[in-house]
């Protein structure tokens, strides 16, 4: 094994109570859980299941079958890192949080408003609020399930609030078949309609931090030649 023990780190499973862990590199271990294709040989530092790798308490082979229907040592430690839980090392866990600092970040400021200006607050204005309020994030946990909570604490830092819009959008003729997609994918599109002209027209509903990115993604393609108005706003 081309791991070394000094900078292993331990992957654990806990199946009906027992717990079975393995001692693992700690960086392909990771990438491995986040879908690396990565032979179980460059992972592993020692080819055995423990019960406690501190005390190098081995897994009877009898368990093993009991437990996973095998006693594969590759096919049981690629279970453990994939549903199990991998100790991290504290770089390892400064970039996730890092990483997922800016992914709320970014969904905050996508769906949020300043309300003394009712457009988006950019990603690092909210990252700031984020570090003055000194929120804790869990690098594990998903961000969708983390963003109520940072908002009440950024509230108090950060004057924002969210609300959905109903937009009418006009797109010329000579654009409006390369439009379409980016309309259909930016919100809840509650009505098309083809004008004699062969111009499109679509009312969808979005969030209204959404308004900015989405015109800039039209303009792009129409080189500023489309209408727009706010026919609906209601707060969420």
């Amino acid at each position: 094994m081309s791991v070394s023990l000094d900078k292993a780190v331990t992957s654990r499973l806990t199946v009906s109570g027992q717990k079975f862990e393995i001692l693992v590199d700690p960086n392909k271990a990771l990438e491995f859980k986040k879908g690396a294709n990565i032979d179980m040989s460059e992972i592993l530092a020692y080819p055995a299941i423990y019960r406690d790798v501190r005390t190098t308490d081995m897994v009877p082979e009898k368990d093993l079958q009991k437990t996973f229907g095998t006693t594969d040592v590759f096919k049981i430690a690629a279970k453990i890192i994939k549903e199990g839980e991998l100790q991290l090392t504290t770089e390892q866990r400064r970039q996730m949080v890092e990483q997922k600092k800016t992914q709320i970040a970014t969904l905050i400021s996508k769906r949020g408003i300043n309300p003394q200006t009712n457009t988006p607050h950019p990603p690092q204005r909210v990252l700031n609020a984020m570090d003055q309020a000194g929120v804790n994030i869990d690098p594990l946990i998903d961000a969708e399930l983390q963003i109520d909570k940072i908002i009440k604490a950024i509230k108090l830092i950060l004057p924002i609030k969210f609300e959905k819009v109903v937009l009418q959008i006009k797109i010329p003729p000579q654009f409006s078949g390369k439009v379409y997609p980016i309309l259909k994918t930016a919100g809840n599109v509650q009505q098309e309609q083809w004008l004699n002209d062969g111009s499109l027209q679509v009312n969808i509903e979005m969030l209204a931090g959404m308004q900015e990115e989405i015109f800039q993604k039209i303009s792009g393609i129409t080189h500023g030649s489309f209408e727009s108005k706010i026919i609906k706003k209601e707060a969420i």
